[in-house]
């Protein structure tokens, strides 16, 4: 029985790398990129259009913030120059009846009711204190929930023990009613009185963080890269802050995000109360305890700064939960 040549695994056509990398058509395909988990969110967020137009919102509100003397000269008034030819005495001194709080080319936002100064310069100057304080406040709180959290979580034991009950009773802690007390005592200069004010609302929030930060821990902390650190010779110091706090960085952000409005809006609750930044500085806090007064015959003084409170709130609260949505890699979106 004749049989046919034996070919060898050598004799077969091997495809080429060029061939193996190209399309039917002939054109080469593309070839296959890796991406990092900083690249993969960074797509994602830019897909999520909420989110952005929250950051947008956010980017313009820092540069009205950050440029206000400028804005102010072009657009508005100086900010302690009164206008009383624009209020009606004989109406408690309010704007006149139909002109939408005195709303004109002249004066965009109106007046303020009984002195006359340009509510467009009171809004854009206290745009200022609350984003500095809001996030003054949150880069405080941030730092010593993470140092704090991160230790509790890393070290156990006593330590944890220590620090948990801490948290646990600044969180029971009445804390508005607190900063009530202690800021109306504070006396000094609008630059003190902002920096107690920021101090106030850092300790109260820290604990927030310090809990999510602490429960990460305590699962990154038995995990196999932190053996391996410790395997070769890796200090405490360098395992907390060069192995965990970088896988922490995710729930960081997102919750840094997240408390920013809640700031704003306590700093805002303390202005409003009286006791938060000191006139003639301008707050949008102070601006609606003002309004209280005349909110049925000028309700417009109202509207302006809690549309601006609202606006700024909203604008986080929307770019912190597409953050969130972009870190967390079991979201389906």
């Amino acid at each position: 029985m004749t049989m046919g040549p034996v070919t060898s695994k050598s004799d077969e056509q091997v495809p080429s790398v060029e061939e193996a990398t190209s399309t039917p058509s002939g054109v080469p395909a593309k070839a296959i990129e890796g991406r990092s988990l900083g690249q993969i969110a960074w797509t994602r967020l830019k897909r999520d259009k909420v989110a952005l137009t929250g950051a947008s919102i956010i980017v313009f509100l820092v540069l009205v913030a950050i440029f206000a003397p400028l804005i102010n000269k072009v657009w508005g008034h100086p900010i302690n120059e009164y206008h009383q030819d624009k209020i009606n005495p004989s109406l408690g001194g309010i704007p006149e009846p139909g002109t939408w709080g005195g709303i004109s080319k002249e004066f965009l936002l109106g007046v303020q009711p009984v002195t006359g100064r340009d509510m467009f310069s009171q809004i854009i100057y206290g745009a200022r204190v609350s984003l500095l304080v809001a996030l003054s406040a949150t880069l405080v709180a941030v730092i010593l929930g993470v140092v704090l959290g991160i230790t509790a979580g890393y070290f156990g034991g006593f330590v944890d023990n220590m620090i948990s009950r801490l948290m646990d009773l600044i969180l029971a802690f009445p804390y508005l009613l607190f900063s009530i007390a202690l800021i109306s005592v504070v006396p000094g200069t609008t630059a003190w009185r902002i920096a107690v004010v920021v101090g106030v609302i850092s300790f109260f929030s820290w604990p927030y963080i310090g809990r999510i930060v602490r429960g990460q821990t305590l699962s990154l902390r038995e995990r196999e890269f932190v053996e391996a650190a410790r395997s070769v010779g890796a200090g405490p110091t360098r395992i907390l802050f060069r192995e965990l706090l970088p896988n922490l960085v995710a729930p960081i952000l997102v919750y840094s995000t997240l408390v920013i409005p809640t700031n704003i809006v306590f700093e805002a609750s303390l202005s409003f109360l009286g006791v938060g930044v000191l006139p003639p500085t301008p707050s949008w806090g102070r601006l609606l305890s003002d309004a209280v007064n005349y909110y049925t015959y000028d309700p417009v003084y109202m509207f302006v700064p809690g549309l601006a409170i609202f606006i700024m709130v909203l604008a986080f609260n929307l770019f912190g939960d597409g953050l969130r949505d972009a870190l967390d890699p079991k979201a389906n979106r």
